[in-house]
């Protein structure tokens, strides 16, 4: 999905912009700073800057952005707390559930099967990631319907789309007054299952990965016309069985290059002076 990496362009170069204003304003507010920073340039890049003229504003958006950093670590960190806190939980609810069997060990890329009345499956991030699904999911899915799931599972375990909800939750979390931050959390649950669909109908198909996801959720009204919590399973199925037209493979790579140089721009921005100088 392209758009899973514009939306990482576009909040990276949010990030890149805070992080060399905060440098530059810290620059200017500070010998400590501005020494280190313009050690090796010569005199016109320097002079090009005027970082003796900034006054108080300097301080006080050095500082504010400064805080800003370490607010967005702060909140990135409790996040991932929590989410190995739940991941804790429901691993030990997996061993309660489907202990291993004596003599049995614990290896890498477990599948665990759990008894159960609802068809599901899920995975759990982590070291190493475990795939789950239940006996209800075992019986009613045909076996390239299963392989779709469990590949679509895989998908979201290889891409590490863990750490991207992570990083979303906690910028929208911690800045929930930037419309950016909030756009890129939502886009990211959407997103994801969309890239993880894509994987899964690489390899089994789309009518067969949209039957899974019709098996998997039929027993939930996400079909019925009160929404859900996984209202977005029937747009799912829908795009997977009436595709809209692809890109083009140079269309999608002129769209990728595009997307990877807006980060580029503050950078370019923040140059500009200094590279005017020297010219």
């Amino acid at each position: 999905v392209v758009a899973l990496w514009v939306w990482q362009c576009a909040v990276a170069a949010v990030i890149v912009c805070c992080a060399l204003s905060m440098t530059l304003s810290a620059a200017a507010a500070w010998h400590a700073v501005g020494g280190p920073v313009f050690a090796t340039a010569p005199g016109p890049v320097v002079e090009a800057y005027a970082l003796g003229t900034s006054g108080l504003w300097a301080d006080t958006t050095a500082v504010t952005l400064a805080c800003g950093g370490l607010w967005s670590a702060l909140m990135l960190a409790r996040e991932v707390a929590r989410a190995r806190a739940r991941r804790r939980l429901r691993r030990a609810e997996l061993r309660h559930r489907a202990p291993l069997l004596p003599g049995e060990e614990p290896g890498p890329g477990r599948l665990v099967v759990l008894e159960g009345e609802r068809p599901d499956a899920w995975w759990l991030p982590g070291s190493p990631p475990q795939l789950v699904v239940t006996t209800a999911a075992l019986r009613r899915l045909e076996g390239r319907q299963l392989d779709a799931v469990l590949a679509h599972e895989k998908g979201h375990a290889q891409a590490r789309h863990d750490w991207l909800l992570h990083c979303s939750a906690a910028l929208a979390d911690g800045f929930p007054q930037v419309p950016v931050f909030a756009g890129f959390r939502d886009e990211m649950h959407r997103l994801v299952e969309l890239a993880a669909d894509d994987v899964a109908s690489r390899r089994f198909g789309r009518l067969t990965t949209a039957l899974a996801l019709v098996e998997l959720n039929e027993d939930r009204g996400v079909f019925g016309p009160c929404p859900t919590a996984r209202a977005d399973v029937p747009q799912r199925v829908h795009r997977l069985l009436t595709p809209p037209n692809r890109l083009t493979a140079a269309r999608r790579l002129r769209l990728t290059a595009a997307a990877a140089l807006v980060p580029v721009v503050p950078v370019l921005l923040a140059f500009a002076p200094g590279l005017r100088a020297l010219g």
